[in-house]
Order: structure tokens, then C-alpha cells, then sequence
């Protein structure tokens, strides 16, 4: 997966046209990156209680192409298509990200830990 890939943070999304906003707890600009966006590629809301879906309206209306949610440990991913949000089996904008990997680094106990899992299970190939 070679992509550039810049992370933005808790972006505050807004748009006057659709009087909306949002603020993902993380969100990505993929390649090309844009030097003034509007919008982030991806955004990721890790829910700790009900309402997680609820927010798909939301970024419906500010045109945020995908949105992943972190519950429970596990990952679901959205991809706006159309004027709809579809649950995806994976990323569309990374199709080649293993959710499954991606799971299981998240149970890790620190982020160190996580990535050193991360560059282990890419370097056996998986």
C-alpha cells in the first residue's frame, strides 16, 4: 500500500450550506492532498456509547466520502455512494487494509505495542 496519507486529528467539519458540522475523534486526506480541503477522506468515530450511526446523516450532508466507527473492538466501515452511506466489508479508499489486522493492534496496550505488532504482521507478509 503505497499512498500518502496525512492525518488531521479531530477535525472540526463544517458547512454553512448544509448547516451541519462534525468533529471525528481522527480523520485522513489520502493522495492527492489538497493544500485547503473542505473535507477529510476518512473520518473515524470510535463510539463508547449508542448513537454511533446516528452521525452517518451528519457526514452525509458535508459529503465526508467514508466514515469508520470503532465499537466494541471491531471496525465498520462507510462509503457514501450516491446520497447514501453502504456498509463496506472493507475501506474503499484502502481496500488492501486488513480490518482484521487492524482489530487486533488496537488491542494492544500501548501504541508502541500496536505498531511493533503492525510491522511484525506486514513483515510475515499477512
Amino acid at each position: 500500500m503505497d499512498i500518502a496519507i496525512a492525518g488531521f486529528g479531530s477535525w472540526t467539519i463544517k458547512s454553512k450550506l448544509a448547516k451541519r458540522g462534525a468533529e471525528p475523534d481522527e480523520c485522513y486526506l489520502l493522495e492527492p492532498i489538497e493544500t485547503e480541503p473542505s473535507r477529510p477522506d476518512i473520518a473515524i468515530e470510535v463510539v463508547r456509547t449508542s448513537g454511533g450511526l446516528n452521525k452517518l446523516e451528519v457526514y452525509r450532508a458535508l459529503e465526508v466520502p467514508e466514515v469508520w466507527f470503532w465499537q466494541q473492538g471491531r471496525l465498520q466501515f462507510y462509503g457514501l455512494e450516491g446520497e447514501q452511506y453502504q456498509r463496506l466489508q472493507r475501506s474503499g479508499k484502502l481496500p488492501q487494509l486488513d480490518p482484521a489486522l487492524i482489530e487486533s493492534c488496537m488491542g494492544a496496550p500501548t501504541q508502541t505495542e500496536a505498531i511493533r505488532q503492525l510491522r511484525r504482521s506486514l513483515e510475515q507478509g499477512r
